[in-house]
């Protein structure tokens, strides 16, 4: 088949959808499986007839093809993800809840003066306690107090840094 690929792209920029899909079932001699994609349709038949007009493979080429092929370690999944280092180990003391590691020790209290008003909050082995309610972290006692999202730690200044008032 000699075609002028260049001729043959400037005609089909010109078809419609419609004879677009015509182009491609007699090129590919099957339905195309986009319905309104354009430039797919576009790519896709300059493609085929590009493959048509060149010149085949070489028998050689097709048999190194071929044992490349045969050769290869075909993967049949992804590779996992890797890390740089890996993570040290825990200990195995420490609890599961990521959370209660960054705790206090249960029966400690944590003292804050907010806008004023000195409050007090104790650790407790599963949450915290404040004004009568148990909390499962800092973050929900912070919450209330300021009424919006804001570190436990960091309202309680338990990072070293310090909170907002």
């Amino acid at each position: 088949m000699n075609l002028n690929i260049a001729r043959e792209v400037a005609t089909l920029r010109r078809l419609s959808t419609r004879e677009l899909h015509a182009k491609y079932a007699e090129v590919f001699g099957d339905e195309a499986r986009t319905t309104n994609n354009r430039v797919w349709l576009l790519r896709r038949i300059a493609w085929r007839l590009q493959a048509l007009a060149e010149v085949d493979l070489s028998e050689h080429a097709r048999q190194r093809a071929a044992e490349l092929v045969n050769d290869a370690d075909i993967r049949l999944s992804p590779p996992r993800l890797t890390t740089a280092s890996p993570a040290p180990p825990q200990p195995k003391s420490a609890p599961a809840n990521a959370v209660r590691q960054r705790l206090p020790r249960p029966g400690t209290i944590l003292i804050r003066v907010y806008k004023g008003e000195t409050l007090h909050v104790k650790v407790l082995e599963h949450g915290v306690s404040f004004d009568g309610t148990i909390y499962t972290s800092l973050s929900a006692v912070a919450k209330a107090i300021t009424g919006s999202h804001c570190s436990g730690n960091l309202f309680f200044r338990l990072n070293g840094q310090g909170g907002g008032q």
